[in-house]
This record gives C-alpha cells, structure tokens and sequence, in this order.
C-alpha cells in the first residue's frame, strides 16, 4: 500500500495523474528494501535486498500499451 501510495505522489508531483512504470522502478528500492528478510543462505552467500529487488525488476516484463 505504502508503494502505491508513494506512486501517486511522485506522478503527481511530476504533473500527472497517472502512474507509469517508470515511477514504480524509481520507488522500488526506497519502499520496499527494507521490507525483504532474507533467508539465513542467502545472507550467508552475501545477498542483499537491493540486489533482489534488482533482479525482481529486471525479470518482471514492463507493460507496453498496444493498439486493438
């Protein structure tokens, strides 16, 4: 909640009232780093948050709108 929240205000201080995927990559980190508990192996092989979320937001496809 607290990103889509965050969202918004950043779209509308950047004069829109839409949210693009662009916003969400921006407040990724900021929002939800500190929200990751890691699993005891991942923290022993030196993983940190950020660098999931990195991951996470590279995978995940941006949508595009298409015409119909």
């Amino acid at each position: 909640m607290a990103l889509y929240r965050a969202i918004q205000a950043l779209a509308f201080l950047r004069g829109r009232d839409f949210a693009t995927p662009d916003d969400v990559k921006y407040l990724a980190h900021p929002v939800l780093c500190h929200r990751l508990i890691l699993r005891r192996e991942e923290r022993l092989r030196g993983l940190l948050p950020g660098a999931i979320l990195d991951e996470i937001l590279q995978t995940v496809p941006t949508p595009v709108e298409t015409e119909s």
